[in-house]
């Protein structure tokens, strides 16, 4: 106890002097804003994060007297929602990085902040339209032995691929189904796992993996470093009995190794988050397990080969064409098996979610990159190489949808409730990515509700527009 007052000592006069409040400390020590009130409050905390807390604590003790903001862009971490275990930014072998003079505009990753993602997933429609959009192509797809093969590229909360398995087992009720789910999110495999075991009750021939590796590595599940492929973690869990309630215990029980497997770090260079180790989690059901020993996969012995790929919103709206094909794109383009299909969705615009963010910021284009530039630079990078794909843009009809926020008849008419228009707001500004250091100096009058509350007058409501596009491999 007298160690942990002591410590408690230590940060808040480190906190006083750097004028930080006690959240920010815990985001920049150990990535986690909840820390220093779990430590007030007499909660566990493992000798490694204390450990991580002192060297941070000597290690800016200097910048700290010297007075270090809350906003500095020098030392901002990215957000992952992640737990106390979660490592604060250090370079290889444990040493601190320098300061670096990230730009906030190449850094900032808007669906990390936790809060904006829940409070726009909960308000808005577009997960549930992603979904139905994705069940159009599975009946343009045609499964091959040993099983339906789908790559979510980036699965949030898991409410696009437990809507889409649904669609699966309508379509396919007696194929066995290999999913793999990327995400770097701690909070975010948590919030998909939970929806996962009603799932495995209802199609029990179903292979769930779970990985945080990179899009040029998730769809073979394999580092390319020989470094990483040594430190790869995989985590085989066959679920015994055969009802949701007993999966969904075994489930539960593996959060240990999920707080432990999913740590990340920022890059040094963009800020982005990295994954300390390499980890796979691989779920299937037990009494399943002869009849799927071909779909299991194994370290070593993976392979891609889709026959869907959903990749809705896996990039940054503002980066460039060439970064999202070579980043992205392009590998998720090459891990198609014959007949497979990507569907690639992002926002936009032309609607009056930017009409509300153009009031606060005229002339604000947050949307710079449409499916037709897109594709084009993707067929340059892989379509010499591999000329048994078609690069499909389509009609604008079919290529554009729309998703609404969720409000009730009466909640936009002539008096609009300060909730609704707060959650207009949040969704209008998340949508068009728009940076935190900006967003702190358009609220500090009410302004942006008075903006907001005009554009849902005008408009009688919320509505956001997506664009999607497909890349399909021919059949053998």
């Amino acid at each position: 106890m007298d160690d942990q007052s002591e410590l408690l000592r230590r940060i808040e006069e480190y906190c006083r002097a750097a004028g930080i409040a006690e959240s920010t400390f815990g985001k920049k020590s150990v990535n986690d804003g909840k820390f220093v009130s779990r430590l007030r409050d007499g909660k566990r905390v493992t000798t490694a994060t204390v450990g991580r807390v002192r060297q941070f604590l000597m290690t800016n003790a200097n910048l700290g007297a010297a007075g270090e903001g809350a906003g500095s862009p020098d030392n901002r971490l990215v957000e992952t929602g992640g737990p106390v275990h979660a490592p604060s930014a250090r370079l290889a072998g444990g040493k601190r990085s320098a300061p670096q003079a990230f730009d906030p505009q190449a850094t900032f990753r808007f669906y990390d902040n936790r809060q904006k993602y829940l409070m726009f997933v909960n308000t808005c429609g577009e997960k549930w339209v992603v979904a139905d959009r994705a069940g159009m192509e599975l009946a343009h797809i045609h499964p091959q032995p040993p099983a339906l093969r789908v790559f979510d590229a980036g699965m949030g909360d898991g409410t696009v691929l437990t809507r889409v398995m649904r669609n699966m087992h309508h379509r396919f009720p007696t194929l066995p189904f290999y999913l793999v789910g990327k995400e770097v999110s701690l909070e975010d495999v948590r919030l998909s796992l939970e929806k996962m075991p009603d799932r495995f009750h209802e199609h029990p021939a179903t292979v769930l993996v779970v990985t945080n590796l990179y899009y040029t590595e998730a769809p073979w599940l394999s580092p390319r470093s020989m470094q990483a492929a040594a430190a790869l973690n995989w985590i085989d869990v066959p679920l015994s009995g055969n009802t949701a309630y007993e999966f969904d215990e075994q489930i539960a029980n593996l959060q240990p190794q999920l707080a432990e497997g999913w740590q990340v770090r920022a890059s040094e260079k963009t800020g982005n988050p990295l994954y300390v180790r390499p980890s796979v989690l691989v779920l299937y059901r037990e009494d399943h397990k002869f009849l799927l020993d071909q779909v299991i996969p194994q370290p070593g012995r993976t392979r891609a080969d889709y026959d869907l790929v959903i990749a809705s919103q896996p990039y940054r709206a503002r980066m460039s064409n060439d970064f999202k094909v070579k980043k992205v794109l392009a590998p998720l383009a090459s891990s198609l098996g014959p007949g497979g299909r990507l569907l690639g969705i992002h926002s936009h615009g032309n609607d009056p979610g930017l009409d509300i963010v153009r009031r606060m910021w005229p002339g604000e284009d947050p949307f710079k990159t449409n499916r037709h530039d897109l594709l084009k630079v993707l067929k340059q990078e892989i379509g010499r190489t591999q000329r048994d794909l078609n690069f499909n843009t389509y009609a604008d009809k079919r290529a554009i949808f729309r998703y609404n926020m969720h409000t009730l008849p009466s909640e936009v008419g002539s008096s609009i409730g300060t909730s609704t228009l707060l959650a207009a707001w949040n969704a209008a500004v998340y949508v068009a990515q728009i940076e935190d250091d900006r967003l702190e100096a358009v609220i500090q009058d009410g302004f942006y509700l008075d903006a907001t509350r005009d554009v849902l007058k005008e408009r009688g409501g919320l509505w956001f527009f997506d664009e999607s596009f497909v890349v399909s491999r021919r059949r053998a």
